[in-house]
Order: C-alpha cells, then sequence, then structure tokens
C-alpha cells in the first residue's frame, strides 16, 4: 500500500478510535501547549518578550509578546504549527526508541515551565497542574501502563498537529481574517492566508508519515541480562 495511503487511513483510523476514550479531548490541549510553546521560544531566540500565554478549554491558545516587526514576526508565526509537528515526531521517536519514561518526564517538564515561565490565565494554570500529576501518576504506575499511557499522548499530539492546520485551512476559505497565525503571515506577506494553511497542512502530513513509519518500524527488543554462576 502506498506511505501515503496508509499515514491518512491509519490517522483517520486513529481520530475515531481515540473518540471513544473518557476525556480525551481534555489531552489534547497537550498539542496547544507544545503550539504556543513553539511561539514562545522562536520570540526569545529573535530577542523578543513573551509577556503571557493563554491556554483555553476549546484547545485554543494565545501567546502574547513584544517582537521587532518584519521578517521576525514572521518566523514566529510560522513556528506553531511547526513545533506541533515536529513534536509529534519526537513522541514517536520516544516510543520507536523505548524512551516512554524519559517521554513522559520530558513532557511533565514542558508543563512546569509553561507553569514558571509562560502561562497566567487560569484554566491554563490549572490545566498543567493536573495534567503533570497525572501524568507522573502514569509514569509510576509500572512499565505497561505508562506506555499505553505514552502511546496515547503520541497519538493525540499526532492527530491534533495534523487537524490544526486542515482545521486552519478551512477557516481560511470561511473567513480569512480570522484565520489565526495563517491570517497574520498573510498580513505580512504576499501570501494569502490558504497558502499558508496548506503549506502548514503538507508539513504535517509529511511529519505525520515520518512519526508512523517509526511507529511500524520493528523496535528493538529489550535485552535481558543473565548472571552466570561458577
Amino acid at each position: 500500500m502506498n506511505k501515503w495511503l496508509k499515514t491518512i487511513l491509519y490517522l483517520a483510523l486513529a481520530a475515531t478510535l481515540t473518540r471513544f476514550i473518557p476525556f480525551s479531548s481534555w489531552f489534547r490541549i497537550m498539542d496547544t501547549m507544545i503550539h504556543e510553546l513553539g511561539h514562545a521560544v522562536t520570540t526569545l531566540m529573535l530577542s523578543g518578550r513573551v509577556l503571557s500565554i493563554a491556554l483555553n478549554p476549546d484547545h485554543s491558545g494565545t501567546t502574547l509578546s513584544v517582537l521587532a516587526p518584519g521578517w521576525r514576526t514572521t518566523l514566529v508565526s510560522v513556528s506553531g504549527y511547526l513545533s506541533a509537528s515536529l513534536f509529534a515526531v519526537l513522541m514517536f521517536y520516544g516510543y520507536a526508541k523505548r524512551k516512554q519514561g524519559e517521554g513522559l518526564l520530558l513532557i511533565s517538564g514542558i508543563a512546569l515551565l509553561m507553569i514558571l515561565l509562560f502561562v497566567r490565565n487560569g484554566y491554563g494554570l490549572i490545566w498543567l497542574t493536573i495534567f503533570i500529576v497525572i501524568t507522573l501518576v502514569f509514569y509510576f504506575l509500572g512499565t505497561h501502563i505508562r506506555n499505553a499511557y505514552y502511546l496515547l499522548l503520541a497519538f493525540l499530539s499526532l492527530e491534533e498537529s495534523v487537524m490544526g492546520p486542515f482545521s486552519l485551512l478551512v477557516y481560511s476559505f470561511r473567513q480569512p481574517s480570522g484565520a489565526g497565525d495563517a491570517a497574520n503571515l498573510a498580513y505580512t506577506t504576499m501570501l494569502p492566508a490558504w497558502i499558508w494553511s496548506l503549506l502548514f497542512l503538507v508539513f504535517a502530513l509529511w511529519c505525520a508519515k515520518l512519526a508512523l513509519s517509526l511507529f511500524w518500524r520493528k523496535r528493538p527488543a529489550v535485552q535481558s541480562r543473565t548472571r552466570n554462576s561458577y
């Protein structure tokens, strides 16, 4: 089967199945966390200042920052969706390398960093705190349960990294001025919002293909150590 077709079928199947998992919608805000973190980190790298980040229950987010106008604002606007797509690849790379435990600690550390440095709205702070507690609980519950939780987060991250640009593309046709990052990019460049949305979607699908190839790849067997008696 063509790898692109297989990728799309897997995404559709995963998106359907995860809808039946209780509270899966709540965990999807993790993608928003990574998206807004991408904006924040890029802003800091370009000598800007991050004022605050808001995470909302409808999966939307906002990063308020101060940055010199020009090409820097373009890079910041681009970084959100790209960060989410690359993070999904990182999640599946961790799965392929049997680093689920380290991955959960990394995610918890990112959430803690968001609390300490960026997020200021009440819902965002509450969500991050509960998310850290739940993730650490699963980390200590045992290998099989921990790995299942990690894989759930990985697939939710992958789905949202693709659905975000897809929804943005639809929105850019219906109301271009309200298409979030794509609208900002359309304002600072000569490309319309739907072009930027399409570019985000193509990149997300490419990352999804790469992530799923890591998932399909045969993982190295866990080597058991034996002690020789003399």
